[in-house]
């Protein structure tokens, strides 16, 4: 709090610890898409048997972040490709190019890539680099993928309690809620491991996660997905704006732009859709699906426990009719249409 202060009034200019956090991503044999952020932070810690008062201090500290502007990032893929980019305001950096060397020949069987991330500004004596090489990883989609998975977060796999009574479910949750004790809803793992593995059973097909969950997330749902069990995949949350943001704000929610841009990278797989009734997703979900009917194989949207909200949703699905859509109240109705329409065993 007092470095904040400290920082507002043009007092602090030293860093202490330099921390580059990747996010999980995607891209191609030719090109890739890497985003994450330099911060002056330590690593969050989550620990399993954490109290609630650690717990709310773990998630002050994911949003109390000190970002590091007009850095320079280097990323290297050992043996095929360096790159160097910089920090924007935010101290967000992004990766987004097309490459001439084949850099699927060095993804792993399930087709993630590993790269190294450096910091190239010069440290101050007392500043700590908290890694060199900082390390991360994004998928390359295998070309016997049968279909790609895009799946929606929040009161999807993961209950919020987003339509509760003054949404006072959703603050406790995601205030006072260990990630190792929040409960994925049920069956969800089972259903997401079935669709991954498909009809072949390769684990081939890959698994796109989305939600409106800010980017200071980002460490708490990747530590949920993984003890959960959940296929391994791309993790997109999106930018908090803040009351001075000087960029110009996009004309396309969130979520419709990650589906579109998933759609563009890869032009010859199909999709299955999957979210929930009690936000934009069936509005959001059916749109796509109308432009890109032969596209979506399947749309799924969990049931959330707020008549209004679902009556509106029905009326959506009732006068669609490019895309099957159906509305499940468990992970097993998915699973029953999923095999029944052969895209699971």
């Amino acid at each position: 709090m007092f470095k904040r202060i400290k920082k507002l009034l043009g007092r602090y200019k030293n860093m202490d610890q330099v921390l580059i956090t990747p996010y999980r991503s995607y891209g191609t044999y030719s090109r890739l898409f890497v985003k994450g952020r330099v911060l002056d932070n330590a690593p969050l810690k989550i620990h399993q048997d954490q109290n609630k008062w650690k717990t709310f201090v773990n998630t002050y500290k994911q949003f109390d972040s000190f970002e590091i502007p007009d850095a320079e990032v280097e990323l290297e893929i050992p043996g095929k490709i360096t790159l160097k980019t910089t920090t924007n305001d935010e101290g967000y950096f992004l990766f987004n190019q097309t490459l001439e060397n084949n850099i699927a020949e060095v993804a792993d069987e399930q087709g993630w890539v590993d790269y190294h991330l450096y910091y190239r500004e010069k440290l101050e004596p007392k500043t700590e680099l908290l890694g060199d090489p900082f390390k991360g990883r994004f998928l390359i989609p295998s070309v016997d993928a049968e279909y790609g998975v895009i799946s929606d977060i929040d009161d999807t796999i993961l209950h919020t309690g987003v339509t509760s009574f003054l949404k006072w479910r959703l603050l406790k949750n995601s205030l006072l809620t260990n990630a190792y004790k929040r409960m994925p809803l049920k069956g969800a793992p089972n259903l997401y491991k079935l669709l991954h593995k498909g009809r072949a059973e390769g684990n081939r097909n890959p698994v796109f996660y989305l939600s409106n969950s800010p980017w200071n997330m980002y460490e708490y749902l990747k530590l949920f997905l993984d003890y959960n069990g959940f296929p391994k995949g791309p993790i997109l949350l999106r930018d908090m704006r803040h009351p001075f943001e000087k960029s110009i704000k996009p004309e396309k929610p969130h979520k419709q732009r990650e589906i579109f841009n998933i759609l563009k990278t890869y032009p010859d797989l199909k999709f299955i859709l999957i979210g929930d009734s009690g936000e934009h997703d069936a509005t959001i979900y059916t749109d796509i699906a109308a432009q890109h009917s032969d596209r979506i194989l399947a749309i799924y949207l969990r049931s959330v426990n707020h008549k209004k909200q679902m009556k509106r949703v029905q009326s959506i699905i009732d006068n669609f009719d490019s895309t099957p859509v159906l509305m499940v109240h468990s992970s097993a109705e998915a699973i029953a249409h999923a095999r029944e329409n052969g895209f699971i065993k």
